[in-house]
């Protein structure tokens, strides 16, 4: 049974910085990227990061990028994503997702998602 397991998240002060992980259990077949979405409450679920599972090939929402740093621990089986500078509009609840294939910024392109951790930034 393949599960993705969210931590991390938490209510913070803007200006702060998190670290969120994601440790994945029970593939079965090989996954080629992995990547974070969020979803504020009221809108659409929106690609953030995504990474490369062997190649470490890293992709970020532009408006963001700034502000991100996604990276892999494949002996651990988990990969983080930092978010510095957190604003209060980064607040939503933030999602693992991975697939063998697909295009990284499409969501609907993702096999298997975990249950999600909430980020709130406070001003």
């Amino acid at each position: 049974q393949v599960q993705l397991v969210e931590s991390g998240g938490g209510e913070v002060q803007a200006g702060a910085s998190l670290t969120l992980s994601c440790t994945a259990s029970g593939f079965t077949t090989y996954q080629s990227f992995m990547g974070w979405f969020r979803q504020a409450a009221g809108k659409e679920r929106e690609f953030v990061a995504a990474i490369g599972v062997r190649t470490g090939i890293k992709e970020y929402l532009e408006a963001l990028s700034d502000r991100l740093t996604i990276s892999g621990d494949s002996a651990k089986s988990t990969i983080y994503l930092q978010m510095n500078s957190l604003k209060p509009e980064d607040t939503g609840v933030y999602y693992c997702a991975s697939s063998q294939v697909g295009t990284w910024r499409n969501a609907d392109d993702y096999e298997y998602w975990g249950q999600g951790t909430q980020v709130t930034v406070s001003s």
